[in-house]
């Protein structure tokens, strides 16, 4: 087993890229960028990346940023303010500031490095791993790191193992029977399989691992590209397929699991359906993604809150949550819960009920108002007698509604319906 003095990681640094909108998360980004978007009761969708390079071993990190920053800049100055400069720790967050012309933001996320190379020269590091910032899964990113340098690659390819004609949504990796890259393909029609394997394909999780050295030359040779969107899928990596040596790593390898018949989980929360459905399966029983792991814990900034509060015990009014996660500040006052999740200081009134509601930081539901399959935005607040998830065509009027029946409530929605009314 490697020690800390020997480890990959300790040798690396992790660079976040976060300046994407989500917009297919509608008008949950419309005031946060989706990496800062709320997941798991406490936690932001960055915080996952972010735990998984420190739990790795990794001390140097960068998050460049860009879309509606605040939120994630806020989240991280107050959640990951633990680094020491003088132990050679290093978080630092760089937002677009036209630090190469003053007309240029970042224009793709090659770009997004090549703008900072200064900045990743003076951690003094060996290696480092490109991480994309808005996905859930944990991994241990030594393993890579260490397949990176046994196979002598220029660069390594972070895979998922998806049904073939899944990976019609992602890049895809056509390989050889040694995993050895041979294609990138961007979305294609009809996905290559996996060798010896017809049903599945490898599919990008956007993780690469490359020698510094050898990724600060191709930089700067993508920079003077007039042709080049500068962008590491549909750029980088298809230059070093051809013309060097790319190397897929199979998340299988890597990921880390509460017990060892678990299957890999990894999500891609991008759409409110998905971000509602990954958030609900955490009430299961035996959920695929363990928050309990105290030996790969899910670091974030945690609110001081008083303990979770039920209150009222009559037939029709009575505090109760089955089946549900609720944090720290909430007060369930003669409220039914039903496989739900509620964030930090949310607080439900009598006779209300919710049943598979992701209520996001200090939402108020008042006073007999029933909502399922729902997800609430931060800060709202439910009036008295709403019912939300019974009538999808009335729904429609006021709120979002998804295609897979999941209703989408912001202040500015509610909003225009009291106006209306």
């Amino acid at each position: 087993m490697s020690t800390p003095m020997n480890r990959l990681t300790a040798r690396s640094m992790a660079f976040v890229l976060a300046g994407g909108r989500g917009s297919r998360l509608k008008e949950l980004t419309d005031t946060r960028v989706k990496p800062a978007v709320y997941f798991g009761g406490k936690a932001r969708i960055i915080d996952f990346a972010l735990s998984n390079a420190l739990n790795s071993g990794i001390r140097k990190m960068s998050i460049a940023t860009q879309y509606k920053a605040h939120s994630l800049i806020r989240h991280c100055q107050r959640g990951w303010n633990f680094f020491r400069a003088e132990r050679n720790e290093y978080l630092d967050i760089l937002p677009a500031s036209q630090r190469v012309n003053e007309n240029k933001w970042y224009v793709g996320t090659a770009d997004a490095v090549t703008q900072n190379i200064d900045i990743v020269d003076s951690y003094d590091i060996d290696y480092v791993l490109i991480l994309a910032g808005d996905h859930i899964y944990k991994m241990d990113y030594e393993v890579m790191l260490r397949q990176h340098v046994d196979t002598e690659a220029d660069v390594t390819v972070g895979c998922l193992t998806v049904p073939r004609m899944e990976a019609t949504a992602f890049g895809v990796m056509h390989v050889d029977e040694t995993d050895r890259i041979t294609q990138f393909l961007e979305k294609p029609a009809d996905p290559p399989a996996i060798p010896g394997d017809p049903d599945h394909a490898l599919a990008s999780m956007g993780i690469y691992v490359f020698k510094w050295t050898f990724l600060r030359e191709l930089l700067l040779r993508d920079a003077e590209d007039p042709k080049s969107t500068h962008d590491f899928g549909g750029d980088i990596i298809p230059y070093i397929v051809e013309n060097g040596k790319a190397q897929a790593h199979r998340f299988d390898s890597s990921c880390v699991r509460h017990k060892p018949e678990a299957p890999s989980y990894w999500r891609d929360v991008g759409t409110v359906d998905a971000f509602w459905k990954a958030n609900i399966d955490l009430t299961d029983f035996d959920p695929e993604l363990d928050l309990w792991d105290r030996n790969w814990p899910i670091w974030t900034y945690s609110e001081t809150a008083p303990p979770a509060k039920f209150i009222h015990d009559q037939d029709d009014r009575r505090g109760s949550a089955v089946s549900s996660l609720v944090s720290g500040g909430c007060v369930i006052s003669g409220t039914e819960i039903r496989n739900s999740l509620l964030f930090t200081q949310v607080h439900t009134n009598s006779y209300a009920s919710l049943q598979k509601v992701v209520a996001l930081p200090y939402v108020n539901v008042a006073r007999s108002a029933r909502l399922t399959n729902c997800v609430i935005d931060r800060g709202v607040q439910i009036p008295e007698g709403l019912v939300v998830g019974e009538d999808p065509e009335e729904d429609a009027k006021w709120f979002r509604v998804t295609d897979g029946g999941v209703t989408l409530i912001t202040q500015p929605m509610l909003d225009r319906r009291a106006e209306a009314k």
